[in-house]
């Protein structure tokens, strides 16, 4: 009796050994980048890169939203007209994981990103951030956006859109806000994790109001808007801080 053998096949022995594929694994953040956050500096250069994109004012303003109030990626992608208030000049930001809603001032420099981003919509939606084709933006997309103005702007190490949000807090922190109000302008519920923002900044800490007053100064031609920040309305010197000027 013949039998056909397939050729390059060899007959094995069974084994009860359950075997998987062994998949690479990430490493550690720090085998990547020495640090989680970007300095002012660094994230003008990001938006002065994202400028010069295709879509330059939509990839702008995106970093500069994202930044200026601290959002997660997929906060922002989700971020939507009505929750944008042009006569009133406030942001209702709708926090995720369980963080803390709040009501932020738009300031000028803000304001009129965001009204000539919904002038030059099209096609117009109820989402600020689109695509050329009208959908709504993916934290996918932002997240390959920024990668690809980080590398446009040369800061030599790999950037991720999270680091915006851990922008926020250390320039914040940095500027002599007291923990509780960076907790509150953040949305966080549990206040253990700024306590290592604070032991990273190296400036001396100033009075939370002092520094809050600062921070609401108008915002003129020649003024830098990544560096004119404002306390949340929920904070509770908020509503005095918004009228006092320096």
């Amino acid at each position: 009796m013949q039998i056909m053998v397939r050729p390059g096949l060899h007959v094995v022995s069974p084994t009860a050994e359950n075997r998987t594929v062994e998949t690479p694994r990430r490493l550690a953040n720090a085998e990547y980048r020495s640090r989680e956050y970007l300095t002012p500096t660094e994230v003008d250069r990001l938006i002065k890169a994202a400028g010069k994109n295709r879509y330059g004012h939509r990839d702008a303003s995106m970093l500069l939203v994202c930044y200026r109030y601290g959002l997660r990626a997929s906060e922002l992608v989700g971020l939507d007209w009505s929750q944008v208030d042009f006569n009133a000049g406030h942001m209702h930001v709708r926090r995720l994981k369980g963080s803390t809603d709040a009501v932020h001032p738009i300031r000028g420099y803000e304001l009129r990103a965001l009204r000539r981003l919904r002038r030059d919509q099209e096609p117009k939606s109820s989402f600020v951030f689109t695509s050329e084709r009208g959908s709504p933006f993916s934290t996918a997309g932002f997240l390959r956006m920024v990668q690809t103005v980080g590398e446009a702007a040369k800061l030599g190490f790999p950037v991720h859109p999270h680091m915006l949000r851990h922008a926020t807090g250390y320039k914040v922190a940095n500027d002599g806000v007291d923990t509780r109000t960076l907790q509150a302008y953040l949305g966080h519920r549990s206040i253990n994790q700024y306590r290592e923002i604070h032991r990273a900044c190296p400036d001396e800490v100033q009075g939370p109001l002092e520094v809050m007053i600062r921070w609401s100064g108008r915002v003129n031609a020649h003024a830098n808007p990544l560096r004119t920040m404002m306390a949340p309305r929920s904070s509770p010197d908020a509503r005095q801080m918004a009228t006092m000027r320096p």
